[in-house]
């Protein structure tokens, strides 16, 4: 246990030290100064530039880049939804995967989910997508829509630097730029890091291995180094197998295991430091590391906690101590605590990948998982994280200045009412859309037979309602894990959490952006000795405060009814 915590701790530090260089680095590469990457790239970009007829040069107010950034997308669900339904009709189709293999409305579910940057999986990789539908739409979406998240938060970044305008800079140029300088270099090295360790990275066909017990297995294979890569840096999630990164083949070593979690923190933390950088306010996004490091070791340390330890009803019931920490549904290779690492990191940034199963960990544990996708906003996913963090400043401040009596300003800009409904419906729609969802499924399922039940669950009783939650929880954070004991092939989860990752991806973008641009143009007000002081420590703990009270109002209900009731069962 010691070994794996001493693993842990060097993980995290690790990817704060990466992070802080990269950040400087974003910064300067979104704000146009030189970096060491411009003799590769300004040709390259140029010529995407010349082809596609864009100006990247231009001033776009905040409506003419989120018109850019949703039509993209809609652009982008056409082409994708079209090859995944007509998948085995193009090239690099090896392991013949079959016309019917994705029905028409899982194929509707994983174009959304992949375009949202959620990337749940309600299929199996290997038996139901072509290498064509892997690579040019799967891992594709992964990259572009890391990008765009990353372009949206670097709008909110030209609010806070200009003093009065209706710039906020040019949605593409934000775009191709984490494209090619930052999420392709990051992406290549990481590839050839997971190919070094043993990580497939071939087109051939599945292949056939004897076993020791003398069986003919088949073995699923495919480019995965390449597609692992960007599942992890742009903060994705999405497995070539459906066991995702528990399966040897992604995670085949725990130099791979280590690698890959700090590729799930570091473009998220890095964005905070290049918020800092970017805004000449290095010691208020220090405070804002601050708040998210210390929310998510809030979570961490009760979960690494309770894995250690192991549940005890599985000792008084059949006589197997848990002397080695949980072992159910963990990754032996690496231990209960780097599983319990592995849960938390990935709630806490939106990832959603797996390296065991979130169905076998401790109530506590999925109790923590839980409220980071609640909070969605410790570190989140690549740009739109730091989106909620915004949201929540906006309304931090106005209460802030209501409790000192002030007009409530933010980087000179005053903040009214305007600015503080669109807050305030980003913040209330999160909620909205995983409590509402939760009980109309939980609702439904009582409706139904013993039979259709058994259909949908393997579970029953409290574990049940936290699979329900945690569904939509996943689908509402655009995290995308998920608890392995739901039946996600049924058409009716297809759509519902279709629908709920549709309004969770665009509607708080579009109001961020709105606040955003209604920032920007305001007359800027110099800062007095009355002005509220966002880079201290006690702006920081009313922030956090907010966080909090917003998660516990919302959703310790439905917490009680699923993994806290289940805790004291099983205690």
């Amino acid at each position: 246990m010691n070994s794996e915590l001493f693993g842990v701790i060097v993980t995290f530090l690790v990817s704060v030290a990466l992070a802080i260089p990269l950040g400087k680095y974003m910064a300067n590469v979104y704000s146009g100064k030189k970096t060491f990457l411009d003799f590769l790239f300004n040709g390259i970009e140029n010529f995407f530039y010349k082809l596609s007829g864009i100006n990247a040069q231009e001033a776009l107010s905040w409506r003419q880049n989120l018109y850019a950034f949703l039509v993209l997308n809609l652009v982008w669900f056409i082409y994708g939804f079209v090859v995944l339904n007509f998948q085995t009709s193009l090239p690099l189709n090896p392991d013949h995967i079959a016309p019917d293999a994705l029905s028409p409305i899982a194929a509707f579910n994983t174009t959304i989910s992949f375009l949202a940057n959620c990337n749940i999986q309600n299929y199996t990789g290997t038996t139901q997508l072509t290498y064509f539908s892997q690579i040019f739409v799967l891992s594709f979406f992964q990259f572009v829509t890391s990008a765009a998240g990353l372009a949206i938060g670097v709008l909110i970044f030209k609010s806070v630097v200009n003093r009065s305008t209706n710039n906020l800079g040019n949605f593409y140029y934000y775009f191709v730029r984490s494209c090619t300088r930052i999420l392709f270099p990051i992406c290549l090295v990481v590839a050839i890091l997971l190919m070094w360790q043993g990580v497939p990275m071939t087109f051939k066909d599945h292949g056939t291995i004897k076993t020791l017990e003398g069986v003919v297995q088949t073995v699923a294979r495919g480019p995965v180094a390449g597609f692992l890569a960007i599942k992890q840096i742009g903060v994705n999630g999405g497995g070539w197998f459906g066991p995702n990164s528990a399966h040897p083949f992604e995670n085949p070593t725990y130099f791979t295991n280590t690698i890959e979690l700090i590729s799930i923190f570091l473009i998220p933390m890095a964005f905070v430091f290049a918020f800092g950088f970017f805004v000449n306010q290095k010691k208020f996004a220090a405070m804002i590391f601050g708040v998210m490091t210390f929310g998510t070791l809030l979570l961490l340390v009760p979960s690494l906690f309770f894995e250690s330890k192991g549940n005890t009803s599985i000792d008084k019931k059949i006589g197997v101590a848990q002397v080695h920490g949980s072992t159910e549904g963990v990754e032996t290779r690496f231990g209960a605590l780097s599983t319990s690492f592995w849960a938390i990191t990935t709630t806490a940034v939106s990832n959603g990948s797996e390296n065991g199963a979130i169905d076998s960990l401790h109530p506590i544990t999925i109790t923590s998982a839980l409220l980071a996708m609640m909070i969605n906003a410790l570190f989140g996913g690549a740009g739109v994280g730091f989106m909620y963090y915004y949201m929540f400043i906006i309304i931090s401040i106005f209460v802030a200045g209501l409790m000192v009596g002030r007009s409530p300003e933010f980087m000179g800009k005053k903040i009214e009412a305007k600015e503080m409904k669109i807050a305030v419906i980003v913040i209330l729609l999160h909620p909205l859309l995983i409590l509402v969802p939760t009980a109309l499924t939980t609702f439904v399922y009582s409706l139904n037979t013993d039979a259709y039940q058994h259909a949908w669950f393997i579970n029953h009783g409290y574990h049940t309602f936290t699979e329900i939650l945690y569904a939509y929880s996943s689908s509402t954070a655009n995290n995308g894990s998920a608890m392995g004991g739901v039946n996600y092939g049924l058409d009716y989860w297809n759509m519902t959490t279709a629908i709920v990752i549709l309004l969770s991806r665009y509607i708080p973008i579009i109001g961020a952006v709105a606040v955003a641009g209604s920032l920007a143009t305001k007359k800027y007000i110099p800062t007095s000795a009355g002005t509220l002081a966002v880079d201290s420590a006690t702006f920081s703990v009313i922030v956090f405060s907010i966080m909090v009270i917003v998660a516990a109002l919302s959703f310790f209900p439905a917490l009680v009814l699923g993994p806290f009731a289940e805790f004291f069962t099983c205690h």
